[in-house]
């Protein structure tokens, strides 16, 4: 993934980190060390990093009912009564109300099928909550027609996992996200999950790298432990600071330019926590999906650059989705970069032309903004969709998840360019680019082996699989001989 040297056809691993290779066109042996690993034709790229990722909520979520796909109100009940049976409260997640042709959720519907046992069902974008009659009574917080957004959703008290049952999931979930090619991720979970990170990392059972966000309601308790992003240890590190903007396109609470959608921090607002976060040496990751939201974002960070300049972060904005033609290009200009998830447009395709009409063309841009100088950064936002990094560069080459075709297709970007996304981008947003993220000597030897050359064969992405992964020198899934 170098230009300079593009293609090896043999690497050396010497500890954790990568000691050489040897150029595919001289065809020579290079240096070899008490273990020889014959790939026997398969395919070696850089471990994956996923950007964006709510890690505990992706563990737990993979444990609780899901309703992803349902097509009805009537189909989704029908899930619920299916898997609702035993005690406690019901969790799930993944449903979608925008073009079900028998009425939006409800708490009457639920209460129908779920009865006096407590149940709450998040949406797939995670900023609607949907409760039962039964789940306010147990909380006392009443719920109109059961339906709560943005943060009345976050703030309603659901019961938190027990100790022992998060880590569990935890550990789970990390070793799917190896058998999945990740070697690194950047949490942006808003509660709970930061204790279970440091406890592996002290057992040495942590195998992925870890950026852990602050939620930006922890800025001040961050501030007052003088916790700068980037302490830690080499596995384990605080992340960027986690801001919201606005809401979500399912959720029709983006901050759009036309004044809809839901206003969550103004642009004066956010100046203000980027001081603060800079003057402690604190990056800032911020969610934005409308185009009023990334403009009031970029306004902000444009205004605050001596801050963070100074401070040596490089700022974020998440998701990115709706830009409008006048701010794609300052991104670059400003320095900001866009840390996107390619698997949300052809997920989204439908609501984006549905609820933003002509707007929708200016929605999740990726090519244009690699054309534009800017970073792109790309993750997957699970649990909204799989953390599959695969996955998301099929989606960034190919824009359809399906047999349809490609959804703005000028937005298509090549797979190389897909790749970097998933690995050394995700390495340059941490600061950590001269020492991960590519293949080269004295760079960590963090890598996956594919079955598939995805670069020569970009018409398989769809088909490869993940044959195994090595974090810092170490076999972290499906050790071999194979």
């Amino acid at each position: 993934m170098d230009p300079r040297l593009p293609q090896l056809r043999a690497l050396s691993v010497a500890g954790e980190l990568i000691a050489g290779g040897v150029d595919v066109r001289e065809g020579e042996s290079d240096r070899v060390g008490h273990e020889r690993v014959d790939l026997d034709g398969r395919c070696v790229l850089p471990g994956f990093c996923d950007s964006h990722l709510h890690f505990l909520s992706w563990a737990l979520a993979r444990r609780a009912l899901d309703l992803t796909g349902c097509r009805s109100l009537a189909e989704t009940l029908a899930r619920v009564a299916a898997g609702g049976s035993g005690e406690g409260w019901l969790h799930g997640r993944g449903w979608r109300d925008a073009g079900w042709p028998d009425g939006p959720p409800s708490a009457e519907a639920l209460d129908q099928v779920t009865g006096g046992r407590p149940a709450a069902f998040w949406a797939h974008d995670g900023h609607t909550l949907w409760v039962n009659s039964a789940a306010s009574r147990a909380v006392g917080v009443a719920v109109p027609g059961g339906i709560l957004h943005e943060r009345e959703a976050w703030a309603f008290p659901l019961p938190e996992p027990r100790a022992g049952e998060a880590f569990r999931a935890v550990r789970e979930a990390m070793a799917d996200a190896n058998a999945h090619g990740v070697v690194a991720v950047h949490d942006l979970q808003e509660r709970g999950g930061r204790g279970i990170w440091q406890r592996l990392d002290a057992d040495r059972r942590l195998t992925l790298r870890v950026a852990m966000g602050v939620p930006v309601a922890e800025l001040a308790s961050a501030r007052a432990l003088e916790l700068r992003t980037g302490f830690g240890s080499d596995l384990l590190r605080v992340g960027p600071v986690k801001a919201f903007m606005d809401g979500t396109l399912g959720s029709r609470t983006a901050w759009m330019l036309d004044g809809s959608g839901d206003v969550l921090t103004t642009s004066a607002e956010l100046e203000e926590i980027v001081r603060e976060a800079a003057a402690g040496g604190l990056g800032i990751a911020v969610h934005a999906i409308g185009d009023g939201a990334n403009r009031a974002a970029l306004d902000a960070f444009e205004h605050t650059r001596d801050a963070w300049e100074d401070a040596l972060v490089r700022p974020r904005i998440e998701h990115a989705q709706c830009v409008d033609d006048a701010d794609l290009p300052r991104f670059a200009a400003i320095g900001v970069l866009a840390s996107m998830q390619p698997s949300h447009a052809p997920s989204d395709r439908d609501n984006a032309d549905s609820l933003w009409g002509p707007r929708a063309a200016c929605a999740y841009r990726t090519r244009d903004f690699l054309d534009s100088g800017a970073h792109l950064v790309f993750g997957s936002d699970a649990p909204i969709e799989p953390l599959d990094p695969l996955a998301g560069i099929h989606a960034a080459v190919h824009r359809t998840a399906d047999d349809r075709e490609p959804w703005h297709p000028g937005q298509r970007i090549p797979v190389a360019d897909a790749i970097l996304g998933f690995t050394a981008a995700g390495a340059y947003a941490t600061g950590e680019e001269r020492r991960r993220g590519l293949l080269l000597p004295g760079y960590a030897a963090d890598l996956v082996v594919l079955d598939t050359d995805i670069v020569a064969h970009p018409d398989r992405i769809a088909g490869a699989r993940v044959e195994a992964t090595m974090l810092a020198g170490r076999w972290v899934h499906n050790r071999p001989p194979w």
